[in-house]
């Protein structure tokens, strides 16, 4: 993520996402970014001085009821993308506030794996 944008990081991994942010360690703090949590998931965002947004390579993120999050996310004005299908889930992908794929995910047979 870019220097400076925690706050936006917050509003979308937290807000949006309902991820928990948890402190990193102190020894880490200084360095900028923020980590969040949710469930087995640890998601942790560092500081990049000359930032690229990661536009291929993604995190793929296991949901449960991605219909609700679908319609969750577009209420919130995030744009939701429909790819090709991939066998045995249902996908979607979703930018973060600084341009980094995210593809969100679940099991048609409903199984968290």
């Amino acid at each position: 993520m870019p220097a400076g944008e925690e706050d936006a990081a917050r509003s979308f991994y937290s807000g949006v996402l309902g991820l928990r942010e948890v402190p990193k360690p102190a020894n880490l703090a200084k360095r900028g970014g923020v980590w969040f949590e949710g469930g087995a998931l640890r998601l942790h965002l560092g500081v990049e001085k000359e930032f690229l947004p990661a536009r291929k390579a993604h995190p793929a993120l296991l949901v449960k009821s991605l219909p609700a999050l679908k319609a969750h996310l577009a209420a919130a004005g995030i744009n939701v993308v429909i790819d090709e299908p991939l066998e045995g889930y249902e996908r979607i992908y979703v930018a973060d506030p600084f341009g980094n794929r995210i593809e969100l995910l679940e099991p048609v047979d409903g199984r968290q794996s």
